[in-house]
């Protein structure tokens, strides 16, 4: 029988390598740290609805200080009056200016050739001054009425006083006995008779006066209604020759030298120069803010002028609508028309307001909410947006001094009430 090796076998103890123990034991303590740090992180990103990168997105802190509302816009030199002038009558023209010549107010700039309303015009002045005399005999014809009736007055009257004096004479001697009742009773009848006359001749007189002054009346209105036909036709005449209503230069000419024109056409404009303003075309947004009177400021070429909103126009064009600003204090004599010039009108200015850089996010939530960063997440909290300016807007309600908002990019979020920021 074959004997095995088992008495010949030992046990040998083996020592444990202390640096080996040493790297379990770091790589434990090491792994216990990077849990610590990633555990937040993890929590986070497991509570969080979505993720999205850092590099989509803009920032900006909220911040208090002086809030301005402006436009900025870029507009052109018109002049604020630039009258065209039109032809009063038909007639051939002849211009006695050309474009870019400087004229003063009340210069002749063209003249048109009408006989037709130079020949009506002498034609009504004929009828005016026949008028004329008429209206004049009729105060001589009625002078000389009244002057007859007068007589005829005066006529009854002394007769009426005669027979007064005899109907009194011959009571008298009724009653002495030296005449007969009858021939009392004559001298009666004949008293009334002449009364009677006389009570015709004063209303005839009054009559004729009545008369007289009614056909002098009707010809003095006649006559007046003549003058005043007869003094248009001359305004017209006058008009034949066309002046310039202001200072300033004659802009575009409209027709050719000795051209045949009708009524209202065309002639010629002229520039008020005297008189510029900057015209700007300003958003819709922005213009139910505007109001006539609003300070702004005008700048081109190097230099700067104070400016005041002088008018605003009441149709909207294309998104746009246009708006005149004057110079404050007296035109810029360097200006040109249709010069480009830079305008920012003033809308509101206050101090103290709590502002964020604007973005698209007012836009895109309407100005409801915002989403603010805390520790990487993005969380979307209510606000009440106010105004706007270019460049920031105002916060009324729910956001805070330092607090760190997305501003652009939201809309990668989805609506999603917390979103990771991934760097």
């Amino acid at each position: 029988m074959i004997r095995d090796t088992s008495a010949q076998d030992r046990l040998i103890s083996v020592k444990a390598n202390p640096r080996k123990k040493l790297l379990w034991i770091g790589g434990a303590v090491a792994a216990v740290i990077v849990l610590a740090f990633l555990l937040p992180g993890i929590t986070r990103l497991f509570s969080a609805d979505s993720s999205v990168s850092a590099s989509r997105l803009a920032f900006a802190t909220v911040e208090r200080g002086p809030f301005v509302r402006d436009i900025a816009a870029e507009g052109q030199v018109v002049a604020a009056v630039s009258p065209t002038m039109y032809a009063t009558y038909g007639g051939a023209v002849t211009l006695k200016v050309h474009a870019g010549d400087t004229v003063k107010k009340n210069q002749v700039l063209a003249v048109i050739d009408s006989p037709e309303l130079v020949n009506k015009l002498a034609q009504e002045q004929s009828n005016a001054d026949a008028m004329e005399v008429d209206y004049l005999r009729a105060q001589i014809d009625a002078r000389k009425k009244q002057s007859e009736m007068q007589k005829g007055y005066d006529n009854a009257k002394i007769d009426e006083e005669a027979t007064e004096r005899d109907f009194n004479r011959y009571q008298k001697a009724y009653t002495l006995g030296g005449v007969p009742q009858m021939d009392v009773d004559k001298a009666k009848d004949t008293l009334t008779k002449a009364k009677i006359a006389l009570s015709h001749a004063q209303a005839d007189l009054n009559l004729d006066n009545n008369t007289g002054t009614f056909d002098i009346k009707a010809k003095k209105l006649a006559h007046d209604r003549q003058v005043l036909l007869v003094q248009d036709l001359q305004r017209q005449v006058d008009n034949l020759n066309v002046r310039s209503p202001v200072d300033g230069q004659v802009g575009q000419l409209f027709i050719a030298e000795r051209a045949t024109v009708a009524k209202d056409a065309q002639l010629l404009s002229v520039i008020d120069l005297s008189a510029l303003e900057v015209e700007v075309k300003v958003p819709e947004s922005f213009a139910r803010d505007l109001a006539v009177g609003m300070g702004g400021e005008i700048s081109g070429n190097g230099n700067n002028w104070k400016g005041l909103v002088s008018a605003i126009s009441p149709e909207v064009v294309n998104g746009e609508v246009a708006a005149r600003v004057r110079f404050e204090g007296g035109t810029p004599k360097q200006l040109r028309q249709n010069q480009r010039l830079s305008v920012r009108i003033l809308l509101d200015h206050r101090e103290n307001v709590l502002t964020v850089q604007r973005g698209s996010f007012v836009d895109e939530s309407g100005g409801s909410y915002a989403y603010v960063v805390r520790d990487g997440i993005a969380t979307k909290t209510p606000i009440r947006a106010g105004e706007s300016s270019i460049d920031k807007v105002e916060i009324l309600e729910g956001l805070k001094e330092g607090d760190n908002i997305v501003i652009s990019g939201t809309d990668n979020f989805k609506g999603a009430q917390r979103v990771v920021i991934s760097r």
